[in-house]
């Protein structure tokens, strides 16, 4: 594994992590990888996110765990930014699109599904 390059944004960003779980079945799992693929995700949804403001959008996989990794400017207030992001379009139909692949409820917004992660380590300053 050679890691994963940063992108320099030239400006102080705040990172949120979260978490949500996929069904576990492979075939939808291959399914839902393909589906997040340059090739299919929609334009509309990847112009949406970076319409409410984010910078940057990581989905990492283990078995049927995501993680996602968002990127802010500094100032950027996440419940506005989804709330916002809610209403976008094709916005519903995505999340709809993308259900059968997750264990959420049905209609949930992208904020329902996807849950917020705590630090709770960093590689601490020298003293």
């Amino acid at each position: 594994m050679d890691g994963y390059l940063i992108k320099d944004y030239g400006q102080t960003v705040k990172r949120y992590v979260q978490t949500m779980d996929l069904k576990d079945d492979p075939a939808l799992i291959e399914e839902y990888r393909k589906r997040h693929s340059r090739e299919e995700a929609w334009k509309e949804i990847l112009e949406g996110i970076r319409e409410v403001g984010i910078l940057d959008m990581q989905l990492f996989i283990l078995g049927t765990r995501l993680v996602m990794i968002v990127d802010t400017p500094a100032d950027f207030d996440w419940d506005t930014a989804m709330k916002r992001l809610a209403v976008l379009p094709r916005q519903q139909e995505w999340e709809n699109y993308m259900a059968i692949f997750q264990q959420c409820r049905e209609g949930a917004t992208s904020d329902e599904k996807w849950q917020m992660m705590e630090r709770i380590f960093y590689l601490y300053d020298s003293e």
